[in-house]
């Protein structure tokens, strides 16, 4: 029997907050199980105890948006200080910055191009040739040309997925990081900040009610599924079925930390798009406080490669074979009654913070809603495939 209004949900991370957060005002019970130590999953910050930077444990995570709702939930718990996020890159011995904007581009190519100058050159590099491109590559190359493609995107590209461009989907580049003025702030969105005192206290603020409970260092089995009226799932798909149907594939980071006395290197992002430098990028995480002061600085050297079964996911790849599976996984998901995959993890999407916390309202509320009415929830409000 399953206890009335007992609620399960499976991981700390932002969406198992929000949604606990949700049911808890509601009235239900509410217990939280992540087999981390800590809370608020990848996006966990810590103040470091030898210099005081706040590091984001598991890489940098800026928060953009232009969900007013979304905006003004999180500036409820947290105070959201201004940060706008300019990436530097070093590419064939010279730093640019990015996205690729009319600065790079006259750096680049030695000119003082006008942005209607700048627009009608780069029109000239393009590849007209290709007029239905298929891959990451051609994407590229039908938009920017050889030179930029070579320079910015293919050799971090390869890098980041650990594969040849030209195995790559064209939609990985959705929308060409190009600009005609010499706007480098990395995102557009309206909203753009970072917690004043990090993720991890934010999280703690949303889980901060009395009808919820988190145990940490606990593995949830799906067998335990029986003793809620409702899970929320936000672990890997293929990890509830115990990869039924084998792994999906993710890329997984390794962090190089290292200290530095005083500024290493002038900016929070510094990619390196060449394939001889084997990391990605360095990332030196004061410079995502800079309303703080810091005499040394922690920095991370960042790697990308194939997730293994012990590894940290971060970016599903999702290429032929990873859809394959996913179906499979999709289809024997949806014969499962009581249970709501939800999150990076359980709908195998890349989701920014931001689109996490507005699915984990949604969800929230489409539950309230559907046991209102005396209707059972589906097993995922936002499909995978």
């Amino acid at each position: 029997m399953r206890a009335s209004g007992r609620i399960g949900i499976v991981g700390a991370g932002l969406s198992g907050a929000v949604i606990g957060r949700e049911l808890a005002l509601a009235g239900h019970q509410v217990e939280i199980f992540d087999a981390r130590d800590h809370i608020a999953g990848n996006c966990h910050t810590e103040r470091d105890k030898d210099t005081g930077v706040m590091v984001h444990v598991y890489g940098p995570h800026i928060f953009h948006t232009d969900d007013t709702e979304v905006w003004d939930y999180v500036n409820s718990f947290q105070t959201f200080m201004p940060y706008k996020n300019r990436v530097k890159t070093t590419s064939q011995s010279q730093v640019y910055s990015l996205p690729v904007n009319l600065h790079t581009i006259n750096q680049f190519f030695g000119k003082t191009f006008r942005p209607d100058e700048a627009r009608a050159f780069i029109q000239t590099q393009a590849d007209e040739s290709i007029s239905d491109p298929k891959t990451f590559e051609e994407q590229a190359l039908r938009f920017v040309g050889k030179d930029l493609y070579e320079a910015f995107l293919k050799g971090y590209t390869q890098k980041q997925w650990g594969c040849s461009p030209t195995d790559l989907p064209a939609s990985i580049l959705k929308r060409l990081p190009v600009r005609f003025n010499y706007d480098d702030n990395y995102f557009a969105h309206k909203y753009q900040g970072m917690p004043e005192n990090g993720y991890t206290a934010l999280v703690d603020c949303i889980l901060d009610h009395p009808n919820i409970s988190v145990s940490l260092k606990t593995r949830f089995h799906r067998t335990q599924k029986q003793d809620f009226s409702h899970v929320f799932y936000s672990g890997s798909l293929d990890g509830y079925f115990d990869h039924e149907f084998g792994p999906l594939g993710y890329r997984t980071l390794d962090f190089e930390r290292f200290e530095y006395d005083g500024d290493y290197q002038g900016c929070a992002v510094m990619n390196y798009g060449d394939v001889s430098v084997p990391f990605t990028r360095i990332t030196e995480h004061k410079h995502f406080s800079p309303w703080e002061e810091h005499e040394r600085s922690v920095c991370y050297r960042e790697f990308s490669r194939e997730c293994g079964a012990d590894d940290t996911p971060y970016y599903p790849i999702r290429l032929v074979k990873d859809k394959e599976q996913l179906t499979q996984y999709v289809e024997r998901a949806n014969l499962e009654t009581s249970i709501t995959f939800v999150g990076r993890l359980g709908t195998y999407r890349y989701l920014d913070m931001d689109l996490t916390i507005r699915e984990a309202l949604d969800t929230a509320r489409s539950y309230l809603a559907r046991i209102a009415q005396g209707l059972s929830m589906p097993a995922y409000l936002h499909s995978p495939i």
